[in-house]
């Protein structure tokens, strides 16, 4: 363990500074915080926890290679390399191999390839599928039981059954459970006493790693895959167009979502999310499906559009950002959102699904956050930028390359991941028909540079409209995203009907009372439309704002407690014998007068909903217009982030070179330790240091250490550890003291010889 460590920090002291840089931008862990010398960062590369980062981001290529080496041994000849893999192509093998060193994931020694101590055990005992070692699983087993030539012998002579039950283990998992009767434990025991199986426990097996490459024919993989599988793709046309549809449409999409939640914002659930009754009301506002207004809704929230508002009893609500983002051009608009989309570590496809908590994971919730979905998005996008523009990618063959780009990913659960980055795209215009739009090209260029992506998709958003037109059976179409102006007179005026390249409103006698309750008058309304319309007023809709305006304000409601009145006796009859207005207790005061002890507000909505047609006035007598409640939540506060520089090649060369110094300080240290009575100490990582004191106490060892005192002089001791906790180490010296050690004080460590 020792000499391995060693050796590593000797090829990496070894390297020269370009090869340094590769390194550390390979690996910018070890660049965070940045290591003392050299020597410190070997022992960091070295780590458990530094080694799964990078083997994790191994594609399947390198991963089958490094378990061949590691299956192979160390120093291993390139042939039987290449036996194991089951290739002949040694170029690329030997480029892996390349890769894999420039990453320290092995280390080079004077016999050859060595790999790094930690990878065996980040890979586990089932390296390719295959078991421990014959040595590992019985310790006191002979050598010819591991001897291949052996175990052919062996297998040559097993009965039928028993080939069977070993066929089903050759590639993974080398455990099985051992059959307690019947013609299976039969056979099981023939194995067992053959040695071509090896109990681990009293109902449990293992089938040995050199009993599975025999079986396997001495090759480590059932499929080898050292290059990426090629992506199928077909051409399609009109990309551009379709996706600034797509983006025109989504950013309609929160602007009517900001407008509802901003009239009637929907509560914040205790536990955090929006409640599955409030998604569905905001589902038919949008007149989408499900999964779909998740996504705006999330996308809103990323964008930091809408909030929680942070009252006592709190609310989903826009924020002061979004009165900016809404006067901003269209390209700007979409620009923020898909920033700010390409950024969340929010997973919308979640919404719905069954979480760790008692049930299905809300939107806008903790259970949707979900950091990895962060790098699938950009994965999707890098692949689909490396395709011709105006190529669709065939999905099956996308998910099967980012597969291979990411083996240690749960394939259902990364093919589920694709699809939704996939289908988000499309709804936010990123893609058009499945290719990647000018847009998209330019976010994965530029994710941080808002005034190139919004130029890349200004050019293609669909240009806003000034006119409507205005059909006999009292729709109206927009043939495309209206002007300001009059998309608000529209919304107000008339209840969407359908979306799409198109809008089709319709007119109602419910929104046009909506318009004259917000204060226009008939006259006013009837011209609007006349001046909008490229098609002739039909008659029927001038009939119907002149009967809604007719009713319009012939009962009106005030406030002493309230007072109805009205010039139309018989009106007032019937609003007392209604059994429906009965609660509100109207009792008349006049011939044309009624009062009751309910809010005006409650009054003018109880009597809409009998087919009456109030209208609030105040004391004065002044019709009160209805407005539009505009709530607004704070922002969320967006601080300048912390100020860490990036891992890049500027930075990896300062530090580089700020190692180089602190090696050369290092070498003229381990010098002067030279004359120093016991052995040189080298510095190292605490991770390391730890690692070694508590080894030691389970060995009950005597260890050399340096240890720096509070005036910054090191001093050598040779301790024996007694126990390691709470940050110090307990032990005694040479004089048989025992003392109390900081741990980070300690600047290296080695066993005593």
């Amino acid at each position: 363990m020792a000499n391995s460590s060693r050796s590593l920090a000797d090829d990496i002291r070894g390297r020269s500074d370009a090869e340094l840089i590769d390194l550390v931008l390979a690996r910018p862990d070890l660049a965070r915080p940045a290591p003392a010398d050299l020597t410190s960062l070997a022992a960091r590369a070295g780590t458990r926890a530094s080694v799964q980062r990078a083997v994790e981001a191994l594609d399947r290529g390198h991963l089958q290679v490094l378990e061949a080496v590691v299956v192979a041994g160390d120093a291993a000849r390139r042939g039987a390399l290449l036996d194991l893999l089951g290739t002949k192509d040694a170029v690329t093998v030997e480029t892996i191999l390349q890769d894999l060193w420039r990453s320290a994931l092995l280390w080079r020694g004077a016999d050859g390839d060595h790999v790094v101590r930690t990878v065996p055990e980040v890979l586990g005992s089932s390296v390719a599928g295959l078991g421990a070692p014959m040595r590992e699983l019985r310790p006191s087993s002979p050598p010819e039981q591991a001897d291949a030539d052996h175990i052919r012998a062996t297998l040559d002579e097993a009965p039928d059954e028993a080939r069977a039950m070993l066929q089903r283990m050759t590639w993974g998992p080398a455990f099985g459970v051992l059959p307690t009767s019947g013609p299976g434990h039969t056979t099981a025991r023939w194995l067992l006493e053959h040695h071509l199986l090896v109990p681990v426990s009293v109902d449990r097996v293992a089938l040995p790693r050199e009993v599975g490459l025999v079986l396997r024919e001495g090759r480590l993989h059932r499929s080898l895959a050292l290059t990426p599988p090629e992506i199928t793709a077909r051409h399609v046309s009109l990309v551009d167009a379709a996706a600034g549809g797509a983006a025109s449409e989504s950013l309609t999409h929160v602007d009517e979502l900001a407008a509802a939640w901003g009239a009637a914002p929907p509560r914040v659930l205790r536990a955090g999310g929006l409640s599955v009754r409030d998604l569905r009301v905001t589902q038919q506002s949008l007149d989408l499906d499900p999964e779909h207004t998740a996504f705006v809704v999330e996308l809103a929230y990323a964008a930091g559009l809408v909030a929680d508002d942070g009252e006592v009893e709190p609310v989903w609500a826009p924020t002061s950002e979004l009165d900016e983002w809404s006067s901003s051009e269209g390209g700007h608009r979409w620009a923020a959102l898909a920033t700010a989309w390409l950024a969340s570590t929010r997973a919308p496809h979640l919404v719905g699904r069954r979480s760790t908590g008692t049930g299905p994971a809300n939107a806008l919730g903790p259970d949707v956050q979900w950091p990895a979905i962060r790098a699938i998005r950009r994965e999707v996008l890098r692949e689909l930028s490396s395709l011709e523009p105006g190529s669709a990618a065939d999905h099956a063959s996308l998910r099967e390359r980012l597969a291979w780009r990411r083996p240690n990913r749960s394939a259902a659960v990364l093919d589920e991941a694709v699809e939704a980055v996939l289908r988000e795209c499309e709804w936010l215009g990123v893609t058009g028909r499945g290719a990647l739009s000018d847009a998209g090209r330019a976010l994965v260029a530029s994710p941080g540079s808002l005034d190139d992506v919004a130029a890349a998709m200004s050019a293609h958003l669909p240009s806003p409209v000034d006119h409507i037109l205005v059909q006999a059976d009292l729709t109206a179409v927009a043939p495309g995203p209206l002007v300001g102006g009059l998309g608000s007179f529209m919304r107000l005026a008339a209840d969407v009907e359908s979306r799409g390249g198109a809008t089709v409103y319709r007119f109602t006698p419910e929104s046009v009372r909506r318009a004259l309750d917000a204060g226009w008058t008939a006259a006013d309304f009837v011209d609007t439309v006349r001046r909008s319309s490229r098609t002739p007023l039909p008659q029927p809709l001038e009939y119907l704002v002149s009967d809604v305006a007719r009713k319009h304000g012939q009962t009106r409601i005030g406030g002493a407690a309230a007072y109805i009145r009205s010039d139309d006796e018989s009106v007032l009859d019937t609003m007392l014998a209604s059994r429906d207005l009965a609660p509100l207790r109207l009792r008349r005061l006049a011939s044309t007068v009624l009062v009751s002890s309910a809010d005006p507000r409650v009054l003018v909505e109880l009597l809409r909903d009998n087919g009456f047609a109030p209208v609030h006035e105040s004391q004065d007598g002044t019709v009160v217009h209805a407005e539009t409640p505009r709530r607004r939540a704070g922002s969320r506060r967006r601080g300048p982030g912390p100020m860490v520089a990036p891992v890049d090649r500027d930075y990896t060369q300062s530090l580089v070179d700020g190692l180089r110094a602190a090696e050369a300080t290092a070498d003229q240290r381990r010098a002067e330790d030279e004359g120093r009575p016991g052995p040189r100490i080298q510095a190292m990582d605490p991770v390391v240091t730890l690692s070694l004191l508590r080894d030691a106490v389970a060995e009950r060892h005597g260890v050399w250490i340096g240890y720096s005192d509070g005036h910054g002089s090191t001093s050598r001791h040779l301790i024996h550890p007694q126990r390691v906790e709470g940050g110090r180490v307990r032990a005694t010296d040479e004089a048989g003291h025992e003392k109390s050690f900081s741990v980070h004080r300690i600047t290296g460590a080695t066993l005593e010889t």
